[in-house]
């Protein structure tokens, strides 16, 4: 995983989040169907596993988005 390691994640996706945070509105939400789109499953699995452990180097908002990933997730909407 040395393309997709933990600190490369973390860094996109609070790229990802710096971008629809300046949106104000739905940002959680934009964010996290990015995620669902863009990002590869073992990406995602990486970066919601990340989260679980502390979200180490995430913005609160990258946090929020991977929460609602892994809820719609457990939905089966992922």
């Amino acid at each position: 995983m040395s393309h997709d390691s933990v600190e490369k994640l973390v860094k996109m996706a609070n790229q990802i989040g710096a971008f629809w945070g300046a949106q104000k509105v739905g940002a959680e939400k934009g964010m996290a169907e990015h995620l669902r789109k863009f990002w590869e499953p073992h990406m995602r699995e990486a970066i919601i596993a990340h989260v679980k452990h502390g979200g180490d180097g995430l913005t609160p908002l990258a946090i929020e988005a991977v929460k609602l990933l892994e809820a719609e997730k457990s939905k089966g909407a992922a």
